[in-house]
């Protein structure tokens, strides 16, 4: 995932569901110049880690 989409995720008022190789995560911050951000898993919110946006995928659900 490119920062923009990560920032625009992160600003985005609606849900975007978002995983971290396949695990659904909650992005807190985007590190453009790093190229990371800081993320935590949705079923764990005080395992906070910083990670490589390359890791990051925007999940579309079918309905």
């Amino acid at each position: 995932m490119d920062s923009k989409t990560a920032q625009d995720i992160l600003e985005s008022i609606e849900m975007i569901n978002v995983n971290y190789h396949g695990i659904p995560v909650y992005i807190q911050a985007v590190n453009e110049q790093e190229g990371t951000a800081t993320i935590f898993p949705l079923d764990d919110m005080h395992h906070v880690q910083e990670v490589d946006l390359n890791g990051l995928n925007q999940v579309n659900l079918v309905q």
